[in-house]
């Protein structure tokens, strides 16, 4: 096993200064193998040490400017720092750089819809859950992303797909009592909100929709 599978293999069990090592030595061996830069840079940023992180992702793609996954873990970096047209730019160019990933697709959907560009995300979302189609948070994203351009029927099948996957999605079940309550049907709307509850009894939404609507019959 070369030092870039066993530090993968460190990181999978979340080892991460044996990870780091594994990684280190490889870079020492191989100093112009962008994969190593990528792996190292991923472990500095399950430790939280996004800036440094970042800086092994820019190495990697200065050593290979066609490193598509040095582009996506950049991008999320900066998604996780609010800085999404940055994260935009990445995810777009390691797409353009041959990644055509659910995970790269979702990300750059999910960074659209932060950008207020809820109809350019919609395709985006739309691959993601067509690449992988067992994915229920890209289900869930999805579906409120139509739901986002009024495309309620649309959304409904997205967030039953959604909670098919994950019985204990509880947003989803709200999504859909807010689905129901548009199609005028409160009593499925209520039952959606009732499981919402069942599944998290602090969800503020959906014991504002089952408010809602019991007061209104």
């Amino acid at each position: 096993m070369d030092k870039n599978q066993l530090g993968v293999k460190y990181m999978q069990e979340g080892n991460w200064e044996e990870a780091a090592k594994a990684f280190n030595e490889a870079i020492e061996e191989n100093p112009k193998d962008p994969v190593a830069y990528i792996n190292f840079g991923n472990v500095l940023s399950a430790v939280g040490d996004d800036e440094k992180a970042l800086k092994f992702y820019q190495k990697a793609i200065e050593i290979d400017e066609n490193a598509a996954a040095a582009y996506y873990s950049a991008g999320n970096l900066y998604f996780s720092s609010d800085r999404f047209d940055e994260a935009k730019n990445m995810f777009e160019t390691a797409m353009k750089k041959g990644l055509q990933t659910s995970d790269n697709y979702f990300m750059l959907g999910l960074t659209l819809v932060q950008l207020d560009q809820v109809k350019f995300a919609l395709p985006y979302l739309q691959r993601s859950v067509e690449i992988n189609e067992k994915d229920p948070e890209a289900r869930f994203q999805y579906g409120l992303c139509l739901a986002q351009l009024d495309l309620i029927d649309e959304s409904i099948v997205q967030f039953e797909k959604c909670i098919e996957l994950d019985s204990k999605h509880s947003d989803a079940y709200y999504n859909l009592g807010v689905a129901y309550g548009f199609k005028e049907n409160p009593s499925k709307a209520l039952a959606m909100f009732e499981k919402a509850l069942e599944i998290q009894p602090d969800h503020v939404l959906a014991g504002y929709g089952k408010k809602l609507i019991e007061n209104a019959n």
